[in-house]
């Protein structure tokens, strides 16, 4: 009796090497190629919208899904970064300035510290670390939104505190970023959202280890 060859699924797993598939067509005109399957098919669903590459007019495969998938972090955040962006300069405020005050407001309910932060512990807090804090708060602090004072303990140190002035363009815009997340992100579910932040926090923790590995890395 003559067996019957099959041909191995492709929803096994994501290592499938990157070969085009001739015919197979994606939402956009290009040919999908076998990883590209891979992830629809073995995920069980269907992009949204146009993939990576349809907008970005690439035309062949990516080299690799780590690759692609950190590319399609960028164009994403970039995406998502630009109407904040536009929303914080209607108030003169930058996403770095508008961070700033965001963590100085934090620093207002926790009992260390009184109220305030060093422009070291601000930078450490930032959701995108910025090169020169000292210079964010130093705008701030031109227009009234935060105050400078020397430490009680060590007058040699100087900490940064939001006035009130501060709290009131925060309490300005607590409304309208929470429904711009909404606008942006509300189309998916909460097990999806779960989902991505769990992922992408996996994702920095392995970006982090790898440049703790380059750093301690010998010098050729």
């Amino acid at each position: 009796m003559k067996r019957r060859s099959r041909t191995p699924s492709l929803s096994v797993g994501l290592h499938v090497p990157d070969v085009e598939l001739r015919g197979r067509v994606g939402f956009g005109g290009t040919h999908m190629s076998r990883r590209e399957r891979t992830v629809q098919e073995g995920a069980g669903e269907r992009p949204g919208g146009r993939s990576l590459r349809e907008e970005v007019g690439k035309r062949d495969p990516f080299e690799s899904l780590a690759q692609e998938a950190y590319l399609s972090v960028q164009r994403t955040a970039s995406v998502l970064s630009s109407a904040f962006t536009r929303l914080f300069r209607e108030h003169g405020l930058s996403e770095a300035t508008y961070n700033v005050l965001r963590i100085l407001r934090g620093a207002r309910s926790e009992r260390t510290g009184g109220g305030s932060r060093t422009c070291s512990e601000i930078g450490e807090l930032m959701v995108s670390p910025v090169p020169d804090v000292t210079r964010l708060v130093d705008r701030l602090e031109a227009r009234g939104l935060v105050k400078r004072a020397r430490g009680a303990d060590d007058k040699r140190v100087v900490r940064v505190e939001i006035t009130k002035k501060g709290l009131d363009v925060l309490a300005t815009l607590d409304g309208p970023v929470m429904a711009l997340h909404e606008r942006q992100l509300g189309s998916m579910t909460k097990t999806d959202l779960a989902r991505l932040v769990l992922l992408l926090a996996r994702a920095r923790q392995s970006a982090s280890a790898t440049d703790g590995e380059d750093a301690g890395a010998p010098r050729r």
